[in-house]
């Protein structure tokens, strides 16, 4: 039986170090948050990486995570730090297996400013309204 998988790799300018020591706090208690649900979110991976500067985060599935989980840090971290501009996303979902439809993707495109999605995309969704018309 084919396992389904999320991945994602992508990275959030915090704007200073500062920022980064309690963006590290906001992750924690969200993973928290998160760990008290049932059932809980696929966590991600938060780290920070000389190659990608000191105030960008980067964030990562371990294997697979719940694309939702990361929109809902990347809002708090926005909201505490006054972030503004968009930042977005992209992600993919892999079957372990080849099997029919097990494969797609997506983006999600955020205001940073406001915390709303300003456009998100699936690939599924895409094609399903596409066989729509």
């Amino acid at each position: 039986m084919a396992e389904y998988l999320t991945r994602f790799s992508c990275l959030l300018d915090v704007g200073s170090v500062a920022n980064v020591v309690q963006a590290f706090d906001i992750y924690t208690a969200l993973m928290a948050e998160n760990g008290r649900e049932d059932p809980s979110a696929e966590p991600f991976l938060l780290s920070l990486t000389p190659e990608h500067g000191a105030t960008r985060l980067w964030l990562r599935d371990p294997g697979t995570a719940d694309p939702q989980l990361l929109v809902t840090f990347v809002t708090r971290c926005a909201e505490a730090f006054a972030l503004s501009g968009t930042w977005g996303f992209q992600w993919a979902g892999i079957a372990s297996d080849p099997v029919v439809d097990g494969f797609s993707g997506g983006a999600h495109l955020l205001d940073l400013s406001t915390g709303r999605t300003i456009e998100w995309i699936s690939t599924g969704r895409w094609l399903a309204e596409g066989a729509v018309r």
